[in-house]
């Protein structure tokens, strides 16, 4: 297993983490690379869904899958 993979699994283990949660409001966390934020991920338990707010484009994105969104993080931090 590379560095790669397990930077991905790190990533899917703290979303992971805001599905267990066992709460009906919603959570956010920060995911940063060398002390710079690049985004924001919010988990809505009620829809069962992820939202991610990139920081450098000002963008926001709707996940249903925690796979495309921890890809998408992954991206944002590594490439």
């Amino acid at each position: 297993m590379g560095m790669e993979s397990s930077q991905l699994v790190a990533i899917i283990n703290r979303l992971d983490a805001m599905i267990k949660e066992d709460s009906q409001e919603e959570t956010t966390r920060r995911f940063e690379i060398d002390g710079v934020e690049k985004c924001a991920v919010t988990y809505d338990p009620a829809s069962d869904s992820f939202s991610l707010e990139e920081f450098d484009q000002h963008q926001s994105f709707q996940f249903d899958n925690i796979d495309l969104v921890a890809m998408e993080i992954y991206d944002l931090l590594y490439d």
